[in-house]
């Protein structure tokens, strides 16, 4: 369920396919194997193929350029990997022609370690305006007007410097265009999510066996990143909640420590060459009461009917839809409302954790191959506990696939 941000440590028949991962149950973290040493990472060539792709869609709108500050995009299209801060790095695809980035000179031979596309890299020097930068670039490319389209995190600063710099540029939303690229995934891209998977997983397992008695939350988040590490994940989050923490999605402030029949819940993920995993588990330390094994095999249940409901076409938001009918009849909710489940049921996920499209109620995306989603449907029950299971899955033309298999039952969680 979780993305990418700073955590308190706190039926049968279903016709989905389901992917076995690497066999290393019970496993401290010193006995761990890497299972990313035969990743391979996106080549220029596929990432020169997203540019050619954006470029023919910006041309079919009559968009003259797309403008990417650092994070998940300007990866996807230029393989560079930087951080933002209040000095600007901008890389601009023009819809003809190559790349032009502009970065701080004393940054510029760090960022160009990561770019794999070449193009124009033009640096700016502290007591000057990177905006300057940026729009003389424009103009050398014929661009001196017309409408630039710009991600929805971009930076106010930065939109509002060049619309002080020119009034020739119409500014629109450049999400519909970014998203065409990237909400279906490629082979590579599915390799790298499988193994980023399939090292969260067997961080769970190992760690699964190392919870005991009197244990904190932030003790238990510390073996998941170690063991996370030593199987050759970069460690994203490692979210653990105990207890009634269980009943809010992402914790509380309560210092909270393991006691028999504690409800455990596990939200872990790590990357891969920057591709994403996200898988929750949650089992009980100790004796099960039968409230909480009745609430576990309904979130398992609720896990089996979105991944049913998934076929080619089908809205995305039906899949949430389906599941909280469901819940309907079992007691909770309705709709949102607790107890019951008061997220979404999955979200798409990447290099980002969570991207579009969502498994949410209107969400009209039609289901196709190659898209990438979590699956994630809880229950929470605020003063009590909560239950969620997740595992992530990519939509083939036979049906959805999972990245790992669904949890057995209460007893065998992993």
């Amino acid at each position: 369920m979780t993305s990418r941000r700073t955590f308190l440590r706190g039926a049968a028949g279903a016709p989905f396919i389901a992917l076995a991962t690497g066999n290393i149950a019970f496993a401290s973290a010193a006995e761990l194997k890497s299972l990313t040493t035969a990743a391979k990472p996106i080549t220029a060539e596929e990432r020169h193929a997203r540019i050619a792709k954006v470029q023919a869609l910006m041309g079919q709108r009559k968009i003259a350029a797309l403008l990417i500050e650092p994070g998940a995009s300007l990866d996807y299209f230029t393989g560079i990997r930087w951080r933002r801060s209040e000095r600007i790095t901008l890389a601009v695809i023009p819809a003809h022609g190559d790349v032009l980035v502009v970065t701080p000179a004393f940054e510029e031979p760090s960022v160009r370690e990561t770019l794999q596309v070449g193009g124009d890299v033009r640096p700016w020097n502290e007591h000057e305006n990177p905006i300057d930068r940026i729009v003389q670039g424009l103009r050398d490319r014929g661009i001196g007007s017309g409408t630039l389209a710009v991600e929805s995190t971009t930076r106010f600063f930065i939109v509002d410097g060049i619309r002080q710099v020119s009034n020739g540029y119409d500014m629109i939303s450049a999400d519909a265009l970014v998203r065409a690229c990237r909400l279906i995934k490629s082979p590579a891209e599915l390799a790298l999510l499988q193994l980023a998977n399939n090292v969260t997983i067997e961080a769970i397992r190992s760690v699964h066996t190392q919870v005991q008695r009197g244990m904190t939350s932030a003790a238990i988040g510390a073996l998941v990143d170690k063991a996370t590490t030593a199987l050759g994940g970069e460690p994203e989050f490692s979210l653990v909640l105990l207890n009634e923490a269980t009943a809010y999605p992402h914790g509380s402030l309560q210092v909270q420590t393991v006691r028999d029949g504690s409800t455990v819940l596990l939200d872990c993920g790590c990357t891969v060459q920057g591709y994403q995993s996200d898988i929750s588990r949650t089992w009980i330390f100790g004796q099960a009461s039968a409230r909480q094994r009745k609430v576990w095999n309904t979130v398992k249940r609720g896990q089996e009917i979105a991944l049913e409901t998934a076929k080619l076409g089908v809205p995305t938001g039906s899949l949430d839809d389906a599941v909280r009918s469901y819940y309907v009849r079992e007691g909770w909710g309705p709709d949102y409302k607790l107890p019951g489940l008061p997220h979404r049921t999955g979200h798409g996920i990447g290099l980002d954790g969570h991207e579009p499209a969502y498994l949410v109620h209107g969400d009209a995306t039609p289901l196709e191959a190659g898209m990438c989603f979590s699956d994630e449907p809880g229950i929470y029950i605020p003063g009590e506990f909560g239950i969620r299971l997740e595992d992530c899955w990519c939509m083939t033309t036979s049906g959805p696939k999972l990245f790992t298999s669904l949890a057995k039952s209460l007893d065998e969680p992993i």
